[in-house]
């Protein structure tokens, strides 16, 4: 097994993917980027897996095309410039795993950033494709103008997620200021394999 570096929230959200995804699943990339999380994904699934991955950005899907063609997994990827509220369009579910990377894209406009009505839209849409076992990653990034914004809406909105149905954690870095990305996990729960009663 290779090395996953967790310094940061992407290493930690590969960590619950490797765990999740197997050979032959699909998955959803809802905020491709440049393509990190993509190729992970591609590698996961393998060449009879499928991978969607959302970006409104032609200059980041660029860039995760090559990423993927060099790696030789662009075969098993469906690139689509759209907006991840758009998921639902065009996902043929249901699906093992679904990612949001959230925030803007490094090293690009820090003024076109993921927005919270987008954001929960797309959630909900991926939460109706989902494999009952299969997760919903997110990073979420509250060190920009927005961010704080978006963070709480996300927590909001996985907090209403019925326990008997969806299992929901949070993951943050607390020796680490406040600002950086921290992850949460939904897992669709299997019928029958509820974690138990709540605490009262």
């Amino acid at each position: 097994m290779s090395y996953i570096d967790m310094r940061g929230a992407v290493g930690l959200t590969h960590l619950f993917l490797r765990e999740r995804v197997a050979l032959g699943d699909r998955v959803v990339d809802a905020t491709c980027g440049n393509g990190q999380d993509t190729l992970f994904l591609a590698r996961l699934v393998g060449p009879l897996g499928r991978v969607w991955a959302f970006d409104v950005q032609e200059e980041a899907l660029a860039k995760a095309r090559t990423h993927l063609s060099e790696a030789g997994c662009l075969s098993r990827v469906k690139l689509l410039q759209a907006g991840h509220e758009q998921l639902a369009a065009h996902v043929e579910g249901p699906v093992q795993a679904v990612v949001f990377n959230l925030g803007y894209l490094p090293g690009s406009d820090k003024t076109r950033i993921t927005l919270p009505e987008t954001t929960l839209a797309a959630l909900k849409q991926a939460e109706t494709v989902l494999f009952p076992g299969g997760v919903i990653v997110i990073a979420v990034y509250t060190g920009h103008p927005g961010g704080r914004e978006e963070g709480a809406a996300v927590e909001q909105w996985v907090a209403s997620l019925p326990y008997q149905s969806y299992s929901v954690w949070c993951s943050r870095q607390i020796n680490r200021p406040s600002t950086v990305p921290y992850v949460i996990v939904v897992e669709k729960l299997v019928q029958g394999e509820q974690s138990g009663q709540p605490h009262l």
